[in-house]
């Protein structure tokens, strides 16, 4: 099975895959979560990414958003780190090319937050 792949991104929507979604998402190496909701809405908390954890990817991509307002807290990076996951975070529209460019050489995961 090949890694998902994100077609296009606009605010408020994603294609992966052919399957457009309009609700934040998980990406993992085996597929897509759809309606990823979090503790606190703009913020990512370790309890949030329990998915990611258990799938050990290499990478998560963090989409914090079209305008960057999705925060993440010093304890979900401690967490990640510990865990060997590398973590990067930028605006959803530049996190969604860098989880293109990385997907099939680095077991990638992403966190996307499809509006502000």
């Amino acid at each position: 099975m090949s890694s998902p792949r994100i077609e296009s991104y606009r605010f408020g929507r994603i294609v992966i895959d052919g399957h457009p979604y309009s609700k934040d998402l998980l990406i993992l190496p085996t597929g897509v979560i759809p309606n990823w909701r979090r503790t606190h809405g703009h913020e990512v908390n370790p309890l949030d990414l329990k998915l990611v954890l258990d799938a050990a990817p290499e990478l998560l991509v963090i989409g914090s958003g079209a305008y960057g307002r999705m925060q993440v807290q010093t304890a979900t990076f401690e967490i990640l780190k510990k865990s060997g996951i590398d973590v990067r975070v930028q605006k959803t529209p530049q996190a969604c090319e860098l989880f293109n460019a990385e997907r099939l050489g680095t077991r990638t995961a992403a966190a996307l937050h499809l509006t502000c």
